[in-house]
């Protein structure tokens, strides 16, 4: 469609939104979202929109950029992003509403260089949304840095982490309105793949499921929950410290340390139990650092408390929310938290005995600590290793306490493999349950499937209470 073939952008006009008032609750957020919401359907999957309703769409967009305008003073540490996204919507438009390209104002968009707590964004972009939608639509969310004074002192010393930016919802459209946790620029619609300085996490998100899911959990297992753990179900604002606390050391540990080559081999398909093993050991070398600060006399009591609590939250949320959240399909994070709950058992620190759940927890931080250094060890003998002999190796690490599918060729040994072709094969003979449930999960998920399922678009209340 030519450009002078394309509708005129109409721009209704919306009362300016000042700086110290609330957004989320002003006419023009009201009228983004609602215009954004109803641009979705007439959208395909790569964000275009198709002749017949490039008039309705072009309407909306128009909605969309005068509430974008009226919306910016509120905002006026993001001005040049919010000009250039109303560049990019009008440039959209008049180029035939073909795949968005919104790469101008995703480059002026920079939340990482402004980690100030309580500082609000306005965010605007055709995008998808990790567990959420998989198509690049246009999407509007409300967000506020979460930024508290001890993380900002853990960040500034040992746990530098410049791309990290902890937020929480203050509204959003319904790709949000989902079990996505995280804002990542690799989502939005760009002409070409820049080098992307900022990844944003939801921590009211997590902090607000997490509560869920332990409280339910700890109740069907019987399971006696320390003071501190009890202090999480019953403040989400120290959750949300906690989960921040944590996603800062898992997310600076990706890319560093004895790896192989690239430990997520990014461009390649591999089995999906070494995405398994790399998340897993992001969070283990978080749990490793909190232990490492709890015990440091000279850190601030605060932050050893917090520390504490991160060792809680790794192995609550692993083996409780993680391990039996989403399909039997390739599904890593839930075998890592399979893998988890295993080892601890297996090392006697965690218990089901007369139809309850208990764990020692004056041993349990030593056995934790020392899976880490299992996969930690299997990295570091992977750089003088070929593929094909890391993933065996990885594959005998999981196996060694997880029990395969019968019907695995994988478990049967490396006789049993297409080792003479490409990798490509071996990955084609991992099941996508290679590693199944056991009893005590089967039970277990049945009674938490509910639970786990109200969480899907679960905010969390700063002040505390019950997740919202």
């Amino acid at each position: 469609m030519s450009s002078s073939a394309v509708p005129a952008l109409s721009r209704p006009v919306f009362a300016a939104v000042a700086p110290d008032s609330r957004p989320e609750e002003s006419e023009a957020w009201a009228a983004l979202k609602q215009a954004a919401i109803a641009l979705q359907p007439l959208q395909n999957k790569n964000g275009s929109v198709d002749t017949e309703h490039h008039g309705q769409a072009a309407d909306l967009i128009g909605t969309i950029a005068a509430a974008v305008t009226a919306l910016a003073p509120a905002f006026p540490h993001d001005a040049e992003y919010l000009r250039l996204v109303v560049a990019d919507f009008e440039r959209w438009v008049a180029g035939g509403l073909e795949e968005p390209d919104f790469l101008d104002s995703l480059m002026a968009f920079a939340p990482q260089e402004q980690r100030t707590d309580g500082l609000a964004h306005l965010v605007v972009f055709p995008m998808y949304t990790q567990n959420g939608s998989t198509n690049r639509l246009v999407e509007a969310v409300l967000i506020e840095v979460l930024w508290p004074e001890f993380v900002a002192e853990l960040e500034a010393g040992e746990y530098s982490n410049g791309l990290f930016v902890p937020i929480r919802f203050l509204d959003f459209t319904p790709g949000y309105d989902t079990n996505s946790a995280v804002l990542f620029p690799e989502t939005v619609a760009v002409r070409e793949t820049p080098a992307f300085t900022w990844g944003a996490i939801f921590a009211d998100r997590e902090a607000a499921r997490f509560r869920r899911v332990l409280a339910a959990a700890a109740d069907i297992t019987s399971l006696q929950l320390p003071a501190e753990a009890m202090e999480l179900l019953h403040n989400q604002q120290l959750a949300e410290e906690t989960f921040i606390m944590w996603d800062l050391i898992h997310d600076r540990t990706h890319m560093r340390g004895d790896l192989p080559f690239d430990p997520f081999m990014i461009k390649q398909r591999m089995p999906y139990f070494l995405y398994s093993l790399e998340e897993l050991r992001c969070d283990l070398t978080a749990f490793r650092e909190a232990v490492k600060i709890q015990h440091d006399e000279d850190a601030p009591e605060d932050t050893r408390r917090h520390a504490r609590l991160v060792q809680y939250a790794v192995i609550f949320d692993r083996i409780f929310r993680f391990a039996i959240t989403g399909s039997r399909v390739r599904n890593y994070d839930g075998l890592g938290g399979q893998l988890l709950f295993a080892w601890m058992h297996q090392n006697h620190v965690l218990h089901w005995t007369d139809g309850k759940l208990s764990i020692d927890w004056e041993e349990t931080a030593d056995v934790v600590v020392r899976l880490g250094a299992e996969i930690e060890e299997l990295y570091w003998r992977s750089i003088d290793r070929p593929k094909t002999a890391h993933w065996l190796a990885a594959y005998d690490l999981v196996a060694g306490t997880l029990t395969p599918n019968p019907a695995s060729v994988w478990a049967q040994g490396p006789q049993a493999l297409p080792l003479d072709g490409p990798p490509r094969g071996l990955t084609d003979q991992v099941l996508d349950d290679e590693f199944p449930l056991s009893m005590f999960y089967e039970a277990l998920s049945k009674k938490m499937a509910p639970v786990i399922e109200s969480t899907a678009g679960i905010t969390g209340n700063r002040t505390g209470g019950t997740p919202e």
